[in-house]
């Protein structure tokens, strides 16, 4: 499938990611690193740690304390969330903090696994590039009627990583 900047969003916004971000990329196929696992495991736990500046983002998650002590701490993934690479390591991507991004796995990994594939032809491909490191769709992000209690979440964030370190 070839697209141009609005058909991609349009792309996007019929898979309910309106608000997603994406990038132009001219994709060079080239050859991955045979220790290429060994570094994204490396890379992966850096990345979940430096998570400790999206408390916002993370408190929207709902995410019971010891999957956020686990997320922050580089241990595991909570429970459908993945990670990402913004640039696919075969069309020349880094294995760098700045190339990844954490978004819930069902429906929006699927879908952007999805709207990439469909571009894999094509001479330009535009690459989903969330600005924050988590992606959540903003109608995730928000509060219904009753508000969406974030300063309650992320305060209970700031305990949760507070207890973790031992100054309660």
């Amino acid at each position: 499938m070839f697209l141009n900047k609005e058909s991609a969003m349009e792309r996007l916004s019929s898979m309910g990611m309106e608000d997603m971000p994406v990038m132009e990329y001219r994709p060079t196929r080239c050859s991955v690193s045979p220790n290429w696992f060994k570094e994204y495991t490396s890379l992966r736990r850096a990345f979940l740690s430096s998570l400790t500046d999206s408390f916002e983002e993370i408190a929207f998650m709902n995410l019971s304390q010891q999957e956020f002590m686990n997320l922050v701490m580089g241990k595991e993934l909570p429970e459908n969330t993945s990670l990402r690479l913004r640039i696919p390591l075969i069309w020349g991507g880094s294995l760098t903090i700045d190339n990844m991004f954490l978004c819930y796995t069902f429906p929006h990994s699927q879908n952007l696994d999805t709207f990439i594939i469909e571009q894999s032809n094509s001479e330009i491909v535009y690459l989903p590039n969330p600005e924050k490191k988590i992606y959540m769709t903003t109608h995730l992000s928000g509060g219904g009627v009753g508000g969406n209690a974030t300063s309650d979440r992320l305060s209970q964030s700031a305990g949760f990583m507070m207890s973790g370190r031992g100054n309660e």
